[in-house]
């Protein structure tokens, strides 16, 4: 265990910054700021202990904004509160004696499995906290890429319509539907962000897209490079323990076909694909699977528009 991370344990966050261990996301972030102005050490040049509480709201603000470390850090507050509660209903007799039985095990083991397991849990958390840096900003950066290329693909597409409509259903790439359990008010999405479903599926193959549904919490879309990466994903992903994965085909499932033998067919088949993979074709091709993929998202959220409006 890392010196920090035993720092931060000591500490009680949420007295910290003086909310409940209910509060919201909205609620902590605004207890930060009327605490951080106060205590900043621009604001208390004479106070030495100025800069340590400004970075121990730091602290508390990154691990109580975030679901995975949040979940993490209350569980072992829990796990010490019921130690506690424990402890009180002891006499002093059999607490002596417990706290001797707790010495000798702690040096034997040092921790449990279980506390080591919570332990290290936080400390990855807030590892990728630091690592993620400006993602927030990262992501609306790429919203808007995402936006400006979305406008360029469909002019581009209502010129080449025609060509569009030569390339061949086998160019479309593999598709999968997710869905996990999430509240309307769960600012965390159920604990899922884009870049977690990302990490999730990117480990089977090269994921091209990954799209979180804005019309209905917990559904996204997941467009592969292949038909194996997919395959892959759908048998063995099931995602967050606590919440996980239901996946769904949408389109690009292989199917089982006897082969027949047609040598002939096949040598004129590979030289007719040969001689149409000129650049005109590949840029029409992939114009195609992205006018397909906004469908594919639009359907997707008329459904389940469709499926808000009859719950």
């Amino acid at each position: 265990m890392s010196n920090k991370t035993k720092e931060l344990l000591q500490m009680d966050l949420y007295g910290l910054l003086g909310v409940e261990n209910t509060a919201t996301v909205k609620e902590i972030k605004k207890a930060y700021r009327q605490k951080a102005l106060k205590c900043h050490p621009d604001k208390n040049p004479d106070n030495p202990t100025a800069a340590e509480l400004f970075h121990q709201l730091s602290q508390a603000l990154e691990v109580l904004t975030d679901a995975a470390a949040r979940a993490a850090f209350n569980k072992i507050c829990a796990a010490k509160k019921q130690a506690e509660e424990r402890n009180r209903k002891l006499d002093n007799k059999r607490k002596r004696i417990k706290q001797d039985l707790e010495a000798r095990e702690q040096e034997a083991e040092a921790q449990n499995q279980e506390e080591v397991q919570i332990t290290r849990t936080l400390e990855e958390e807030i590892s990728r906290l630091r690592e993620e840096g400006s993602r927030l900003l990262e992501e609306e950066q790429r919203l808007i890429r995402e936006q400006i290329q979305k406008e360029q693909e469909a002019l581009q597409q209502n010129k080449n319509k025609t060509g569009l409509e030569r390339c061949s259903r086998s160019s479309m790439t593999p598709k999968l539907k997710v869905r996990w359990k999430c509240k309307k008010d769960d600012e965390t999405n159920g604990g899922y962000s884009r870049d977690l479903l990302f990490k999730l599926f990117h480990k089977y193959g090269d994921v091209l897209n990954v799209v979180v549904l804005s019309t209905k919490k917990g559904s996204a879309l997941v467009e592969f490079a292949t038909v194996r990466a997919a395959e892959l994903a759908v048998k063995h992903e099931h995602g967050l323990s606590e919440n996980p994965l239901k996946i769904l085909w949408i389109e690009g499932q292989p199917e089982v076909v006897v082969p027949v033998s047609q040598p002939g067919h096949c040598m004129s088949s590979q030289s007719s694909l040969r001689n149409e993979r000129d650049y005109e074709s590949v840029v029409m091709m992939r114009m195609r699977q992205a006018a397909e993929r906004q469908k594919l998202i639009e359907e997707m959220q008329r459904e389940d528009e469709q499926d808000a409006a009859r719950s």
